[in-house]
């Protein structure tokens, strides 16, 4: 059995934590900055005692007062996640005998509806704009619609994944998991045009990006980061919601597909899901478009005074 340091306080143990979090796991300044600050809470709650005599109860207490002051369940399993990393951390180094808040369930979490976009508002992004990139931000617009890929599946896209001729893409999804999606005819007719004009950026040589087929205007692969700035500059510019999002793109094609009459199979297989689970949330999404359409519009829908 592991020794027990009984003189470390919880703001001290904290701090080995922290220093080894991003030291030895090299985490992000991101990641350790987050821990701090959902540790520093815990420590503000219990105050700065032995680590030994932090209890389980004050660890559901804490989780108790956070939830009562109106955090959302998600920042509460956030923080309960961050309390049990450290005290698995703490176990290991030996600087108390057990994870106290090891077995503890956050709150549930509400499921979250992805937000779509209407067909109108997708065609208001589609429509032509006197931008100098019109070309490839219409190809590139079409094919992350109509195919329903991720952004970074949208940028990653080589010249030798698409296939003009059997009007089918190959993509690289999560995992490096590779699928065939087929290619829309308005998608491919914007696609053909800007790679006319883009196909000679190859011959005059594009650097390591060289067979990107979305180049920015210095000649090297589009970033996600610049496919999230033009569409808000394109749907300020056109009228379309200006919450519009690389994903909610994707959330609008599988949405309008299911709409359709598409079943979900095939549109697991299109979005690249390796779980059917977790392209059900659009058959919870299109039962509650449906309730909201039957409350306004069904006769028997609202009661009589």
């Amino acid at each position: 059995m592991k020794r027990v340091s009984t003189e470390l306080t919880l703001a001290a143990a904290i701090t080995r934590f922290l220093q080894e979090l991003a030291e030895v796991r090299l985490a992000s300044s991101h990641t350790v900055a987050a821990y701090r600050r959902d540790l520093a809470r815990f420590t503000d709650h219990c105050g700065d005692v032995p680590l030994s005599e932090i209890t389980r109860q004050q660890v559901q207490d804490w989780l108790v007062d956070s939830h009562a002051s109106g955090l959302a369940p998600a920042t509460l399993a956030r923080r309960l996640s961050a309390l049990s990393s450290f005290f698995d951390a703490a176990v290991r180094s030996g600087w108390c005998r057990a994870n106290v808040a090891s077995g503890i369930r956050p709150p549930k979490q509400a499921k979250r509806l992805p937000r779509t976009l209407n067909p109108e508002q997708t065609q208001a992004l589609l429509s032509h704009s006197d931008r100098a990139s019109e070309l490839r931000d219409l190809a590139l617009l079409a094919v992350m619609y109509g195919c329903g890929l991720r952004v970074s599946e949208v940028v990653g896209l080589n010249l030798h994944d698409v296939d003009m001729h059997s009007m089918e893409l190959r993509v690289l999804g999560k995992g490096r998991k590779e699928r065939v999606v087929p290619l829309p005819d308005g998608a491919a007719t914007l696609l053909s045009n800007y790679l006319e004009e883009r196909i000679p950026l190859t011959i005059e040589g594009a650097g390591s990006d060289a067979q990107a087929v979305f180049l920015n205007n210095r000649g090297g692969r589009l970033t996600p980061r610049s496919v999230q700035r033009m569409l808000k500059e394109r749907a300020l510019e056109t009228g379309a919601d200006m919450s519009v999002t690389p994903h909610r793109l994707r959330h609008s094609f599988a949405t309008h597909l299911l709409a359709g009459g598409v079943d979900l199979r095939a549109i697991q297989e299109l979005l690249g899901h390796a779980s059917l689970g977790t392209t059900e949330r659009y058959t919870h999404l299109d039962i509650a478009k449906l309730t909201e359409v039957y409350d306004e519009t069904h006769p028997r829908a609202k009661r009589k005074s």
